[in-house]
Formats: structure tokens, C-alpha cells, sequence
């Protein structure tokens, strides 16, 4: 999207006049006061529209920091909408002028709870931030759950420990140190595509990796292993050796070290890419993943010391993590019909998911009999004095006309209390047949979609799919709100720095919402 000035740009201006002189080319603030508020208008009531339709919503959160050094927290919201398609809306890009506490960020997240009229009785509204603390607080005090912290982010975290171990730093450095060399110098880089056409090797440029990038220093120590045999031909020639001195390149056994790490590293950066995806479940990916890489992180006989310590600080720091969401994702993976076998589990630890998965499809049952009743009630007392008589005539010509109840005989009287055969609800009995066809159902492949299934397959469990409708709903990871970020640097850029808060709002929702 175009800055508002571009129609009092001299050329642009020039542009129309001979396209077409008779168009009088409207005012920046006609822009800004009138046709954009406008479509955001439209857009929100669209929006709006989609989640108040919606049987649940899940939502992200995150914060960021334009280039004018103004704090902004961004809400989006996730739908699964009646064609089991997953939809996603950013809703919100609102400035926070207080210090990010939990306290603050929890008025913001309640703010946007009641303005985009979120609440889905009976179903909860499910959460996904970083691992940040503030976070906590906030997500705890708004009243939300469940809080889900952001896959993505955690791998962060558990990659950094790896990467964090002493002689894998030192290594970093190192390449970091030589990386740097070439993309300070011009005569270095020109001889190392020399050497690259002489050596037919890929005409790549050398990564530098991002310190709060994890998978950006994987990928400089992969694409420095793929022109290993380029960047030491350029360092020996003359052109390049009298300002490379300084420079201490990789042994034979640093060699193998960056390629062992880079193996071991891999697992983690396609989970992180396959739990991106904004179009599928990813929630129910979680714990498949989680326990995948927990086992690649086993310490093995053959493992150099450099990889032993790097396993072993990854798994300590993940293996700790998703403790107070554990049942919630086993689940959401349940439900996946992908994973309903849930391998990695004892058979009486199946059972046990698959009984709470009963017990929360009766819960929402009996809540949401309640709330029709309510309604029903609600809409008798509002409607005409006339047609209530009229029902509660009917009601009582009704009880009336219904025979007494049977005398109980001699032995019910005598062993009843004792013998009597306990009633079971009907609800409860279709979600016990629904979950016995759905575990005896062969699991889809892996590269089927889970939503897709879902919507052919929904009539023959209409309690379980609704059930699973509300899980698969949560995202995995706060990707989306971080993404926000990129089209936020976008339109606050140099030239537009000054922008309003309240048409940042609003041009950030166009962009990612038209």
C-alpha cells in the first residue's frame, strides 16, 4: 500500500495529467480522512461477520517496535470455519505507551476480547504467545486459556542451548570471523567467485547469521561447509592471503564437528517450518514433534563429546517445557486423525485421553443445553404475555393427559435402591460409540489433512467433530503475529515514520485483511 504523500508527488502527478487531464487527483487527507477509514470500516464488519460465525476462536498475541520507537501489540484470530477451512484475520495493531507488564498487556487482551466480541460460551478462548514471563501474567490475568507457548519459540530457546555450548560458540565465531572477511572485502569476494566457476561449485554468497536467529547460524554453517573447498583456495591465493592473516580457518576436525552439528540441527528446523504454515492444523503437531526430537536427543555411544553436550542441552531445556498443557495437547493430537493410534503411549495412557475426550464432550453438551434453555427462556419472557399463556395451557393439558406411573412391584420395592439399574445419558452413549469407531478408523497418512477429513467424515461423528473443531482451531506457534511484523516494517518505513498510531491500526488490518 502506497504512502498517502504519493499523490502530491510532482511526477506522479505529472503521470496523470497526461493519462488524463480532466481527473482532479484527490488530497492526501481525503485519503486518510475519508477513503481508508472507510474500508476499514467495511473490512471490520466482514471480519467480524466471520468470527461471529465462527464456533471458536483461538488467538495470537505478540509486540513489536516501529522505527519511530513505538511499542505496538498485535492480536490475530484463528477460525475453522463451517467448510473446515482454517482462516486467519490480523484484528488488531494497537500502541502500548505503558512498560510491557503483564498487567498492561492483560487490558489489551481483554480490550480485544470484547471488542471483536470473541467470547464463545461454552468454549474457552485458547491463547498463543513467546515464552516470555510478562506473557504469563498477562494471559492470567485476561481469564484466557488454555495459554499455549509458541513452538516455534521453544525450539528457539532449546536451539540456543545447544548452540550455546562452548566449543560450538568457538566454532561460531570462527566462521563468523571468516564469513565477515568476505563481506568486507571486495577483492576476496571477486576471487572467491572465481574459484567457485573453477571448482563447479554453486555461486552462493556466505550466510552471516542473526544471533537471535537459531536456524541462521545452522544455515551459514551449512553454506560454509558447501563452499568449504572455494573459501580455502581463495584464503591460499595471493590476492587475498596478505589481509587474511588474521584469520583462523577450520581443521579437519572442526569440519566434522559443523557437519555433525548441522545433522543434528536439521530435525529442528523443519519442525519449525512445517509448524509455520497458517492453512493447517498445527497444534496437534506439538507432541509428536516434541517427543521425536526428545528421542534424537538420546545420548549415543558414537557421538563426539561436542555433539554429546549439545544434546544434552537441548534436551534440558525442553524437556521441561508444555508440563501444565500436557493433557490439552495429547488431546488435540488425538484428535488428529493422523496421529489417533498416539503410538508414543502406553495403552492405558490412550485410554485415559480418550476418557477426558468423553468426559469434556459431555461437559460442552450439558453447557450448551443450558444456554439453549436460557435462550428459550429468555426469548419466552421477552415475547408476548399471550403466547407464554398459551404454552403453559398447552404444558398442562399435556401432563394431564399422560397416564400415571406404573406401581413398582414387591422386589423393586424391596432391592431398588440397592440393584437398580443406573441410568446413562443418550449424549453420553453416542460420544462412547463415536470414540470407539474413531480409534478402530485406520489413521490417514501423514501428507492428508486433517481438516479435510474432518469435513467428509464430520456426520459420521458429529459430537467428536465438533470437539475436534475446538482444539484444532489453536495454532501452534505465534508466527502470525510475528509476521505482522515484516508488513508493519513495510508501511512504517523511513518515508513514514511519523504515521499515526490509529492509521498504522488501520493500514496494517487492510494489508493483511483485503
Amino acid at each position: 500500500m502506497r504512502p498517502f504523500s504519493v499523490v502530491d508527488n510532482v511526477g506522479f502527478r505529472e503521470l496523470v495529467r497526461v493519462l488524463e487531464p480532466r481527473y482532479h487527483i484527490p488530497s492526501r487527507p481525503h485519503f486518510s480522512q475519508e477513503i481508508v477509514p472507510a474500508l476499514y470500516c467495511e473490512a471490520k464488519a466482514k471480519v467480524v461477520d466471520s468470527l461471529k460465525k465462527a464456533e471458536n476462536v483461538a488467538i495470537t498475541t505478540d509486540g513489536w517496535t516501529s522505527r519511530a520507537c513505538q511499542s505496538y501489540i498485535t492480536v490475530t484470530a484463528h477460525v475453522i470455519t463451517a467448510e473446515w477451512e482454517m482462516k486467519s484475520f490480523v484484528l488488531q495493531t494497537r500502541p502500548l505507551f505503558e512498560s510491557h507488564t503483564g498487567t498492561n498487556i492483560a487490558g489489551v487482551l481483554k480490550a480485544a476480547i470484547q471488542e471483536w466480541g470473541l467470547e464463545k460460551a461454552p468454549h474457552s478462548t485458547a491463547v498463543v504467545t513467546d515464552n516470555a514471563r510478562n506473557m504469563e501474567v498477562a494471559v492470567r490475568e485476561a481469564g484466557l486459556s488454555p495459554h499455549i507457548k509458541c513452538f516455534a519459540h521453544t525450539l528457539n530457546l532449546a536451539s540456543q542451548a545447544g548452540l550455546n555450548v562452548s566449543r560450538v560458540s568457538r566454532l561460531l565465531g570462527r566462521v563468523r570471523k571468516v564469513v565477515a572477511f568476505f563481506h568486507r572485502s571486495a577483492t576476496a569476494t571477486a576471487v572467491l567467485a572465481e574459484k567457485q566457476k573453477m571448482l563447479e561449485i554453486a555461486s552462493h554468497k556466505l550466510i552471516m547469521d542473526v544471533v537471535t536467529r537459531w536456524n541462521s547460524s545452522m544455515d551459514m554453517l551449512e553454506r560454509y561447509l558447501e563452499q568449504q573447498a572455494a573459501i580455502t583456495a581463495s584464503l591460499l591465493s595471493t590476492e587475498v592471503r596478505k589481509n587474511a592473516r588474521q584469520l583462523d580457518t577450520l581443521d579437519s576436525n572442526d569440519i566434522t564437528d559443523a557437519e555433525e552439528i548441522v545433522t543434528l540441527l536439521k530435525p529442528l528446523k523443519k519442525a519449525t517450518s512445517v509448524l509455520s504454515d497458517e492453512k493447517s492444523a498445527t497444534l496437534s503437531l506439538i507432541v509428536p514433534l516434541k517427543s521425536m526430537i526428545e528421542q534424537s536427543m538420546t545420548l549415543d555411544e558414537k557421538d563426539s563429546t561436542t555433539i554429546a553436550n549439545m544434546k544434552a542441552a537441548i534436551l534440558q531445556n525442553l524437556s521441561g517445557r508444555y508440563s501444565e498443557v500436557h493433557d490439552y495437547l495429547l488431546e488435540s493430537t488425538a484428535l488428529d486423525p493422523r496421529f489417533r493410534s498416539l503410538p508414543h503411549l502406553l495403552p492405558e495412557q490412550r485410554e485415559e485421553v480418550f476418557h477426558r475426550l468423553m468426559d469434556k464432550s459431555n461437559q460442552l453438551q450439558q453447557a450448551g443445553t443450558v444456554e439453549q434453555a436460557d435462550k428459550r427462556e429468555g426469548g419466552a419472557s421477552d415475547g408476548d404475555p399471550t403466547d407464554a399463556a398459551e404454552k403453559r395451557e398447552i404444558t398442562q393439558r399435556v401432563e394431564q393427559e399422560q397416564p400415571p406411573p406404573s406401581k413398582k412391584t414387591a422386589l423393586e420395592d424391596l432391592l431398588g435402591a440397592t440393584f437398580a439399574k443406573p441410568t446413562v445419558s443418550q449424549s453420553r452413549c453416542r460420544i462412547e460409540v463415536e470414540i470407539e469407531m474413531y480409534k478402530k478408523d485406520t489413521s490417514i497418512p501423514l501428507t492428508s489433512c486433517p481438516l479435510k477429513w474432518w469435513k467428509e467424515n464430520a456426520q459420521a461423528y458429529p459430537l467428536l467433530s465438533s470437539l475436534s473443531k475446538a482444539y484444532l482451531t489453536v495454532p501452534a506457534t505465534s508466527v502470525p503475529s510475528e509476521r505482522v511484523f515484516s508488513t508493519a516494517g513495510d508501511i512504517v518505513n523511513a518515508q513514514r515514520s511519523q504515521l499515526l498510531p490509529e492509521n498504522v491500526d488501520m493500514l496494517v488490518f487492510l494489508q493483511k485483511n483485503l
